[in-house]
């Protein structure tokens, strides 16, 4: 399936409605009791039927429409296609596509109808689309950029166009009508929003409008429509692009919907449903959409969505609700402002020709700072960082004449009274005290010329730090609809999620009440439609899916006893059961962290609580001896430097033997956790596992077991198996399974936060264990950089880990974390890498025969699909779709190999689906497939299905596959140890750290995440 790109991670955009799980980059809690696959070992099966009846979504007129037959009968069409050996022709040969086609459908499983998010958009075949570039210059960007082409459209130049033309208001016109193939500039002069007339000083831009393409729907429609397996379009993704920017004009020209993106649009309207987060911001519920194409028809993918903005109010309150919900620290603050548009209510109000009212709008860049202006004539004085009113003073010429009082006052206090340019006529702070004054003015706070401000809210920067231009927080208000990208509080992500989490009933009646409306599907509002001639279906489609069987769980044998735990709802538990592989505990110790004013954990209860999980290590079938020692760590906080010294003490000696202290923390503390990750990991080599005291006072078994778990992993242990049988080539121990994954800086993070990949790789045919490997690259960057060397370190794991005499003869890849334009690049740029690798290491015999056969299947979490159950019988009791769902047909494309799996039963809201896209297949087209398989679709979705049941932590099937899971959270531990720069405004004393200051932020360093010696080839990122 083809379309609008997913795009990157890290922004706190919350689109999944709850259930599957986030996976915010650098967001997400550190101290991981739930979440994706945090189910307790000794419950009972979670997920199954309640008594509790589920409800299902209902369309208007309460039918069910079956899924359309003209659909399946095209896709067994182009398969048919396929089977014939049609791809071999030499058409077929000169336009053979980059990726595998799809080998089948798969058969396995129940059959049920599902619902879908996704209307069918209807264009007259006979539309033709003219695609033009707009360049400005000089360049501009931003909200500017916006109304530069708002302005553009208002040009006679297009008055007898306009209603044909819609815009990305960015860098592109879509136009009904041939504008023209030659380039044609327009002068514009600059008018803010609302204004009627330019300003005298008004900057001139001139447009550039040229043609770029011409698309024709006819040959859309006709090659989705061709069951020919050959037949390409080339101008696939350009026409979807155009469509997708029709569908965006009507949100981002809407006076009362905002934008984030390309692709989601929030109603301000009062009956838009909203929370307060606190602090300043607030949630509102919008809609995702995007125009795709699958077999046989043009979609709409549309979908809820959940976001954070900054709440309009008064500046001055937000400050304060800010300030005090995170002590008033001014760097959090500056952070959290910069950007934000805020509008001025002290000077006489403007109105324009039509009595509409011409707001002041000015943008925040910063606090005030000693450093500001220094350039100037007349620099500025400012007391300290954040100063409030009084605290900071401006040059003021006699001319400027201050008022008396703030409602006549200028729009900012700037020195000089006005801007001053670039001029450098003086040396910085050449009129600080004690030099003398220049004749004709004089200095004066901003308290003084605005009068009746409140003193101790800092001052605000809305010019730049070359000529700032100060505005107290009393007299402007932050205006509505800012997507923030500030990073959340924990309470402020646990309202968010509660926010997000809805049942899939009530997510499928936004969609088709308010969502259609808000996204412009509806003819009554988006006039657009109608002049293009496109009509949308406004009732969500149904497409098959099928149910898969849950796969036999296997723990360890007791005699002749088979132990295989009752599976139900995807979830299980293993009371009286013993973990497969069973590490041994002979070289550990406990430490209690305590400090200042916070309640640690009762020492005179440490013993009875280390029996009783030593208990519970015993009785899942660890050996495990009392612990070397116990200590308590006293700090000042979690900044305290003698941590890593006090640690280093606590280390329980030099045993060969894995090391591992239980660490007890006072309290939740994401800084102190990622110093000791960093500590233990990088610097001591000794495993680390954090306990909270607050959890560990009310204990119970089912605490210790989760905690049990995790210390197996990281000793080298196995928890749980999947039956052999099930797993297919896994089982015969020729083929290792690698997890990769990228995560990337957040808007908080430093500007010289690189991105880390992360790479984990099975090493037997039980797959078990999952050791693991980081490598800093350029920032931003998805492609792996040094994917040859981590690969080789995988392969060497392989031999000694897995006392293998072989290198696998299969590579079995899942790449998480790509977004659908980037898969080409998977191919071009990664897989060179690998096979570098691979040819570095394998014997020429081999390398001869074409080993490894390498198979690269991308895992994606962040699309927008989803799917509601038609019935109760089919509904687990969250009302999603059953665990085991799968779905390959209906909204994918009959070339394309890729599905969508629902494995994991949601515990809350609605669940998603993982996506899987097969890039290349060198291992499965080639096999004969056996049954109860029938053909390799069968065999790849029953394959990753049952390796949704292997994830170790948890006692339930997890929503993607423990490949690229692990791997996602290997890249989470890198940014424990990049913390100080993944997260700047908060100091720890991790290597890459910086407290905001004159030297700014330092580069991380390559050995900030390498691994210690002692855990290189453990999972001690568990």
């Amino acid at each position: 399936m083809s379309g609008r790109d997913r795009g990157g991670r890290g922004r706190r955009v919350y689109d999944r409605g709850g259930g599957g799980g986030g996976r915010g980059r650098g967001d997400s809690s550190p101290f991981r009791g739930g979440g994706r696959g945090d189910s307790s070992p000794f419950r009972g099966g979670r997920g199954g039927k309640s008594s509790e009846a589920p409800t299902v979504y209902s369309s208007p007129d309460g039918s069910i429409p079956a899924p359309s037959t003209q659909v399946g009968k095209h896709e067994d069409a182009v398969q048919k296609s396929l089977s014939s050996g049609e791809t071999l022709s030499l058409e077929g040969l000169t336009l053979k596509p980059s990726f595998p086609y799809r080998p089948g459908y798969g058969t396995r499983g129940n059959k049920v109808t599902l619902w879908t998010n996704y209307v069918e958009m209807l264009p007259k075949p006979d539309l033709s689309l003219w695609r033009y570039s707009i360049a400005v210059r000089p360049e501009a960007e931003g909200r500017k950029l916006i109304q530069i082409v708002r302005l553009l459209l208002e040009h006679d130049n297009y008055a007898a166009s306009r209603a044909d033309i819609v815009t990305d208001f960015k860098s592109n016109l879509i136009s009904r009508i041939n504008l023209g193939s030659k380039p044609l500039e327009t002068a514009i002069r600059y008018r803010a929003e609302g204004e009627d007339n330019p300003r005298p000083n008004a900057q001139t831009y001139t447009i550039c409008v040229d043609q770029t393409g011409n698309f024709n729907v006819s040959d859309l429609i006709k090659y989705l429509n061709s069951t020919n397996a050959n037949t390409e379009y080339a101008n696939k993704l350009p026409i979807l692009q155009a469509l997708n920017i029709f569908l965006g004009h009507y949100s981002k020209s809407s006076p009362d919907t905002t934008t984030i993106g390309s692709s989601k649009s929030f109603s301000l309207s009062q009956a838009t449903p909203r929370l307060d987060l606190g602090a300043g911001l607030i949630a509102l519920k919008g809609f995702f959409s995007s125009v795709r194409v699958a077999t046989c028809r043009i979609l709409v993918n549309v979908n809820v969505s959940s976001a954070a903005f900054y709440d309009a109010l008064p500046l001055s309150q937000l400050i304060k609700l800010y300030g005090s919900a995170n002590q008033w620290n001014r760097i959090k603050l500056q952070a959290f402002l910069k950007g934000v548009r805020v509008k001025l209510i002290h000077l006489a109000e403007r109105k324009n020709q039509a009595g509409e009212p011409i707001l002041r709008v000015k943008t925040i860049c910063a606090l005030a700072n000693k450093n500001d202006g220094h350039s100037l004539d007349h620099p500025p004085r400012v007391t300290s960082f954040g100063a409030g009113s009084e605290g900071v003073q401006f040059y003021l010429d006699d001319s400027s004449n201050a008022p008396s009082s703030s409602s006549a006052a200028q729009p900012a206090a700037t020195p000089g009274g006005k801007r001053q340019g670039k001029s450098k006529k003086g040396a910085a702070f050449s009129d600080s005290p004690g030099q003398k004054r220049t004749q004709g003015g004089k200095y004066i706070s901003v308290y003084d010329y605005f009068k009746t401000v409140d003193p101790r809210v800092p001052v605000v920067n809305v010019g730049n730090r070359e000529n700032p231009s100060y505005l107290p927080a009393d007299v402007c208000v932050v205006m509505p609809g800012q997507f923030s990208k500030s990073k959340q509080s924990p309470t402020q992500s646990q309202k968010m999620i509660q926010f997000a989490v809805r049942k899939p009933w009530e997510n499928a009646n936004s969609i088709t009440q308010e969502g259609f409306r808000t996204v412009g599907l509806m003819p009554q509002t988006n006039v657009k439609l109608g002049r293009f001639n496109i009509s949308v279906t406004t009732k969500l489609i149904t497409v098959p899916g099928r149910v898969l069987s849950e796969p036999k769980i296997k723990y360890k044998q007791v005699g002749k006893q088979d132990k295989s735990p009752y599976v139900r709802g995807g979830s299980w538990n293993m009371k009286e059961t013993k973990v497969n592989t069973a590490a041994s505990l002979r070289n550990w110790s406990c430490v209690i962290i305590t400090m200042p004013g916070l309640e640690s954990f009762p020492q005179d209860d440490l013993q009875l609580m280390l029996n009783r999980f030593r208990s519970t290590l015993q009785n899942m079938g660890m050996t495990a001896d009392p612990p070397t020692r116990s200590s308590i760590i006293k700090i000042d906080g979690p900044n305290d430097a003698s941590l890593e010294k006090q640690l280093s003490i606590s280390n329980p000696g030099n045993s060969r033997h894995a090391r591992l202290l239980l660490v007890i923390l006072p309290i939740k503390d994401t800084v102190l956790y990622n110093r000791i990750k960093y500590i233990g990991d990088v610097k001591l080599g000794i495993h680390t596992v954090c306990v909270v005291r607050e959890k560990l006072v009310k204990a119970n078994e089912t605490y210790f077991a989760n905690v049990a778990l995790k210390f197996n992993l990281k000793l080298g242990g196995i928890n749980q198996m999947v039956d052999s049988t099930q797993l297919g080539i896994i089982s015969e121990d020729k083929t290792m399974v690698v997890g990769i994954d990228v995560t990337h800086p957040s808007p908080a993070s430093a500007n010289t936060a690189p991105s880390v990949a992360g790479m984990v790789a099975s090493v037997d045919r039980w797959l078990g264990q999952w050791p693991a490997t980081l490598r800093i690259q350029e920032r931003s960057k998805e492609m792996v950089s040094e994917l040859d060397s981590m690969l080789k370190s995988r392969l060497n794991c392989w031999m000694t880990l897995g006392n293998h005499k072989a290198l696998p003869e299969n590579l079995l890849i899942y790449r998480d974390g790509v977004s659908e334009g980037q898969y080409q690049t998977v191919i071009d740029e990664e897989l060179p890498l690998l096979r570098k690798a691979c040819d570095e290491l394998y014997p020429a015999p081999d390398t001869k025969r074409g080993l490894p056969k390498i198979t690269i299947v991308i895992v994606g979490k962040r699309h927008n699909t989803r799917f509601y159950p038609t019935t109760t019988q089919n509904a687990d009791s969250s009302s999603n779709p059953e665990n085991g769902t799968v779905v390959d047909r209906g909204v994918t494309e009959a070339r394309n190999w890729d599905f969508f799996l629902q494995a994991h039963t949601a515990l809350q809201g609605t669940a998603r689906p993982a996506h899987y896209f097969v890039v290349l297949d060198q291992i499965f087209t080639k096999r004969t497939v056996s049954p109860p398989h029938q053909n390799t679709a069968d065999v790849i979705e029953g394959l990753t299905h049952s390796m949704c049941y292997m994830f170790g932590r948890a006692t339930k099937a997890v929503s993607i596959c423990p490949p690229a899971y692990y791997a996602d959270l290997v890249c989470e531990r890198a940014r424990c140890y990049l913390g100080g720069i993944f997260e700047m405004v908060t100091p720890s004393n991790t290597p890459a750290q910086s407290v905001a200051g004159d030297e700014g932020p330092m580069d991380a360093r390559a050995e900030d995440v390498v691994i210690h010696q002692n855990l290189k080839n453990t999972m001690f990122y568990i």
